[in-house]
């Protein structure tokens, strides 16, 4: 099982992780900000839980490149 987390509040809407993990994330046009797709938001976390193991590698991409550090992923 693949855990995502953001905390899409600190977002600062650079846009890295809908170029490196796209089928996860999207920007909101409303605020700029990114959208964790088809997540459960429980107080400003944003969180997604995936049995599929392909989202490991462009989502972790995406936590390695976002500058203020506000996506997590993990294994469980």
């Amino acid at each position: 099982m693949i855990v995502i987390t953001l905390q899409r509040n600190k977002c600062i809407g650079c846009n890295y992780c809908v170029e490196l993990a796209s089928l996860q994330f999207q920007m909101s046009k409303k605020d700029g900000k990114s959208v964790l797709l088809n997540s459960i938001d429980k107080k400003g976390f944003h969180t997604l839980r995936s049995a599929d193991e392909s989202i490991f590698d462009p989502v972790d991409a995406a936590v390695k490149a976002c500058p203020v550090k506000i996506i997590s992923i993990r294994r469980t």
